[in-house]
């Protein structure tokens, strides 16, 4: 299963529409967000694909974690977002 990575500048919409669709194909999605812009991105975009997944009769939870992240040597706190059926 593939990372799902959001930045600041990404669209919710899209994302939200990213993790429905690993959602129906894989089970659970994970999401990765690194910084306050980014994690607001995430998880907006998470509230959005529950939405579009409850429209399939498909009910899931957000399950945060943290995770540390290696970025040009340095190591960065992120946030991960598990989404998964209920």
């Amino acid at each position: 299963m593939e990372l799902i990575k959001v930045s600041a500048t990404s669209r919710s919409t899209a994302v939200a529409g990213a993790i429905a669709g690993v959602v129906r194909e894989h089970g659970r999605a994970e999401v990765q967000a690194i910084g306050a812009g980014a994690v607001n991105q995430a998880i907006k975009a998470a509230a959005i694909a529950r939405g579009y997944l409850l429209l399939d009769g498909i009910n899931v939870v957000v399950i945060p974690s943290f995770g540390e992240v290696n970025i040009d040597g340095s190591e960065r706190t992120a946030l991960r977002l598990t989404i998964e059926p209920r």
